[in-house]
């Protein structure tokens, strides 16, 4: 049975206003990811996903409770976890290259070593062609791609996505989808992946886990059994549909809790 990489116990987390106020983000979350799952958490807006997803980059310290990886507490920023923003992040003064190997540079990597790892993942992105172009000349997919190379070359253990593909339109983000599926299967990373789409979640994940609205607890576990390899087309299957269902039908409950609603409401 493969062991917990990411263990995530009772872990509260309040933040204080300007106005001296006190907002409960997160509230007894509990969470276990294996190595090699690909868990997506889904939730209305506001419900801490991104707190919980900077908790366990070490952005962030918790409240109470605790965060684990491999059953040691995280302290502060572990370069066992890589993190794509949904914001791209690049140094606008460096090239495609630069950008990538710059991890390996920090880490005293000589140039001719780190200039090898960073072509593998320029070549695994599809940016072949473009290593000495600067971010101002790619398009959004384009500069997305740096992004993700970035942290791959630095070959995190975990990789950490907060909403990676939001800002991208439709036909792009649909290839970076299919993209980072490929590049799961062929590396076997632990991921996990924050979306609002349901589509998303079920297309790249081997488990969803929805949220409630603030503060964030996980209200439910999904595994994933839809087959691979998967595109577009896997969303024909009606277990795709059952699927789409069960996490819309708690997501809605979320959002109308939220709102101050009932699903009863006119």
């Amino acid at each position: 049975m493969a062991s917990n990489v990411i263990e995530i116990k009772n872990l509260t987390k309040i933040f204080t206003t300007k106005n001296k106020e006190q907002v409960t983000a997160l509230q007894n979350v509990d969470l276990s990811i294996k190595k090699g799952e690909f868990v997506v958490l889904v939730g209305a807006s506001g419900c801490g996903k991104t707190t919980l997803i900077n908790t366990i980059a070490g952005f962030e310290k918790p409240t109470s409770g605790e965060v684990l990886l491999h059953e040691e507490p995280v302290k502060g920023i572990d370069p066992r976890c890589g993190m794509v923003f949904q914001q791209y992040a690049l140094f606008d003064w460096k090239t495609v290259i630069n950008n990538v190997d710059f991890g390996l540079k920090m880490k005293g990597i000589k140039l001719k070593e780190r200039r090898e790892i960073a072509q593998k993942y320029i070549d695994m992105v599809g940016l072949q062609g473009f290593e000495h172009v600067y971010p101002s000349q790619l398009s959004g997919g384009m500069k997305q791609r740096v992004s993700l190379a970035r942290a791959l070359a630095n070959n995190p253990e975990i990789m950490l996505l907060d909403e990676p593909f939001a800002a991208l339109d439709a036909m792009t983000r649909q290839v970076m989808q299919e993209e980072l599926i490929r590049i799961y299967r062929e590396s076997h990373k632990t991921i996990l992946f924050i979306t609002h789409s349901i589509d998303e979640a079920l297309l790249m994940s081997t488990r969803v886990a929805v949220m409630t609205s603030r503060p964030g607890r996980i209200k439910q576990f999904l595994n994933n059994d839809l087959p691979w390899p998967r595109d577009a087309d896997v969303q024909l299957l009606p277990r795709y549909q059952e699927l789409k269902s069960a996490v819309w039908e708690t997501v809605q409950e979320e959002v109308m809790k939220s709102a101050g609603l009932s699903k009863t409401a006119n």
